[in-house]
């Protein structure tokens, strides 16, 4: 394993020790918490090569959740690939806003793996919910991962543009658009870059349409006492917020995530 970590930091991979810990973990198919405890010397052919591969994939920055098709997000594991977003540690603090208040019907826009409609699922029992994408190839994924966490049968995963096909009123909802500007896009690591949809990363654009359309759409699909949650990039406070208010709607406010930065906005139906 030293190798690889000499190899993955070479690469410039952040944290090249815990990814080459995940990956070996993996390609011997053993809990990561015992793979110091695996000598070299146990390590078997076939399990070395595998290793070598996943080392060598990785060396060129695709993801780790990519490479073991999984991703932990608010304590539960999601089959992740290249035709879904990565579920990242910010996004939970969309989780938790969304649920410090009740609902009962959420739509999620731009739902990628399913990630924060299956969760806020499994976390209120008596709850269902409508995910929706514009890609078909990740609203088999939300399907796929609704089903391993047991809320199938109160999640419906529908192919749509936005609120295109659409129907009925919800309590909540939520959405984490691509919210990339195109200047940005050249900024960021490898990992989103080149192995991560574009079109869930950026509207190729200033990264605020599709805030745009849901502040202009979403109150058409809002029970009277229903509110809209969107995850923002960390600069975008001022804008995102300003745009819901352009809008006519009420109680706008910008919420920090763990590390203080903005991460969501929340907007609720105008009485």
């Amino acid at each position: 394993m030293v190798t690889a970590v000499a190899r993955l930091r070479a690469a410039g991979v952040p944290d090249p020790a815990r990814d080459a810990r995940v990956l070996l973990a993996y390609a011997a198919k053993v809990d990561a918490a015992r793979v110091t405890l695996i000598a070299p010397e146990d390590i078997a052919p076939e399990i070395a090569e595998r290793y070598d591969h996943l080392i060598a994939l990785r060396a060129v920055r695709v993801p780790v959740s990519q490479l073991i098709g999984s991703r932990e997000f608010y304590g539960r594991a999601f089959n992740i690939s290249r035709d879904v977003l990565d579920p990242r540690p910010e996004t939970e603090a969309l989780i938790e806003v969304a649920l410090s208040d009740p609902f009962d019907r959420v739509l999620d826009l731009g739902t990628g793996s399913g990630c924060i409609l299956v969760t806020l699922l499994a976390e209120r029992l008596d709850a269902e919910g409508l995910g929706v994408d514009v890609s078909e190839a990740a609203c088999l994924h939300a399907s796929a991962n609704a089903a391993r966490h047991g809320v199938a049968a109160r999640a419906s995963i529908l192919q749509s543009n936005w609120f295109d096909a659409v129907e009925g009123r919800f309590d909540l909802i939520v959405a984490n658009p691509p919210y990339l500007s195109l200047g940005e896009m050249d900024e960021v690591q490898p990992e989103l870059r080149d192995h991560e949809p574009r079109l869930a990363l950026t509207d190729e654009r200033d990264g605020l349409s599709a805030y745009k359309t849901i502040a202009a759409q979403a109150q058409g699909y809002l029970n009277a006492q229903g509110r809209v949650l969107v995850e923002i990039g960390w600069q975008q406070g001022g804008s995102v917020s300003a745009i819901f208010d352009a809008q006519g709607w009420g109680d706008v406010a910008i919420l920090p995530d763990l590390g203080g930065h903005d991460r969501v906005v929340c907007a609720s139906k105008p009485g």
